[in-house]
């Protein structure tokens, strides 16, 4: 009989460990909370590339429907989409704590090895560092909603 994965069993393997525990796959802010409940430490908003479900919503979109409480009690990263350093901006603006980056990194090793992915960086950082200095940010901590919005 297969295993039924429910929020009463990730519960039950947060107890088993001392280690902090990351939920990857959150996408509402319904989960996002049931995830702080059973004692995640991070959640990952990803929509595992949408290949799951082609009506899978956009993780910038999934992170602008975080509520900021939920920002603040747990560390939000960002898994999907993240092409250039404007996707990093924008996630940061928006609460993320750090993104993550698989097709550009899998792109960089195919071309290049080591030295592609190191490419990669580089050019993400390059651009990262443009779209702070356009928007008047000198450090990470500049970056908030009021660089991406015009209220």
């Amino acid at each position: 009989m297969p295993m039924v994965l429910n929020w009463d069993v990730i519960k039950e393997i947060i107890s088993y460990t001392k280690l902090p525990v990351i939920l990857k796959g959150i996408l509402s802010n319904d989960d996002a909370k049931k995830a702080i409940e059973v004692g995640a430490k991070a959640i990952v908003v990803s929509n595992h590339g949408g290949r799951q479900n082609d009506e899978a919503i956009a993780t910038l979109d999934s992170l602008t429907m975080l509520s900021s409480d939920i920002k603040e009690k747990i560390d939000v990263y960002l898994d999907g989409g993240v092409r250039n350093g404007a996707d990093i901006f924008k996630a940061l603006a928006l609460g993320a704590k750090a993104v993550l980056i698989g097709r550009p990194a899998l792109y960089g090793l195919a071309m290049n090895g080591k030295d592609g992915l190191v490419d990669v960086l580089n050019i993400l950082d390059t651009e990262l560092k443009e779209c702070m200095r356009m928007a008047g940010c000198k450090n990470l901590a500049d970056i908030t909603l009021n660089s991406i919005s015009k209220k």
